[in-house]
C-alpha cells in the first residue's frame, strides 16, 4: 500500500465494487461530471474498468483509496494515459460523498504524484477538471501543480458545455510532502 498523511491507496477488492458503484457511478450528476462521456448505468456483475481492474492494461493504475485510521474505502484514484515514452500522465480521483471536505483529495493527489514520479518514474503529471470543481482545483495546487490553461466549453456535462482547467506539475517542481 502506498500511503499519505491520512489515506492509503491499495489494490482494488471485490469488496470494494458495490460500495463504489452504489455511491460514485450510480450517482448521475456526479458521475457525469466526474466522466469524460456520458453517464450510463454499471450493471451488477459486469466487468466495467471503472470497476473491475484489468491488470494487463499498463496505460492505466487503478487504485482504491482507504483512510490509513481503521481502512475504510473513501475512494478511487487512478494514474491514467501512461505514456512511457514521454514520460508522463494523467490523474483522477473520486471521493465518496461522505468522505469529502476532510482533506483526502489533497493527500490522494500527493499520494499519486510520489507513485508517478517516484515509483513509476514520470516527468510530467497533468490533471484536467471542470473549471467549477474548486476542490481538485486546490488539491492540486496544493501540491504544487500549475494551471497551464482553460479549455473553454469543452466538457459536456448535463445539458450544458463548461469549461476545464489543465493543470501541470513537473517531477523537478514536485515537493515531497512525505514519503509515500
Amino acid at each position: 500500500m502506498l500511503k499519505g498523511s491520512k489515506v492509503g491507496l491499495r489494490a482494488r477488492y471485490e469488496d470494494d465494487i458495490p460500495i463504489l458503484r452504489a455511491e460514485l457511478y450510480d450517482d448521475v450528476v456526479n458521475g457525469s461530471r466526474a466522466e469524460g462521456r456520458p453517464w450510463r448505468p454499471i450493471t451488477p456483475g459486469s466487468k466495467d474498468p471503472r470497476l473491475v481492474v484489468d491488470d494487463t492494461d499498463q496505460r492505466l493504475v487503478p487504485f482504491s483509496v482507504v483512510e490509513l485510521d481503521g481502512g475504510t474505502l473513501v475512494g478511487t484514484a487512478t494514474l491514467w494515459g501512461i505514456d512511457n515514452h514521454n514520460r508522463s500522465a494523467h490523474i483522477g480521483l473520486g471521493l465518496l460523498p461522505s468522505c469529502r471536505g476532510k482533506g483526502y483529495g489533497t493527500d490522494v493527489v500527493a499520494v499519486l504524484c510520489h507513485y508517478g514520479f517516484v515509483v513509476r518514474g514520470l516527468q510530467r503529471l497533468q490533471i484536467e477538471t471542470l473549471a467549477d470543481n474548486a476542490a481538485m482545483l486546490r488539491s492540486a495546487e496544493r501540491n504544487g501543480f500549475v494551471r497551464e490553461g482553460v479549455l473553454r466549453s469543452s466538457a459536456w456535462v448535463m445539458g450544458e458545455f463548461l469549461d476545464q482547467v489543465l493543470l501541470g506539475l513537473l517531477v523537478q517542481e514536485w515537493k515531497p510532502a512525505s514519503k509515500g
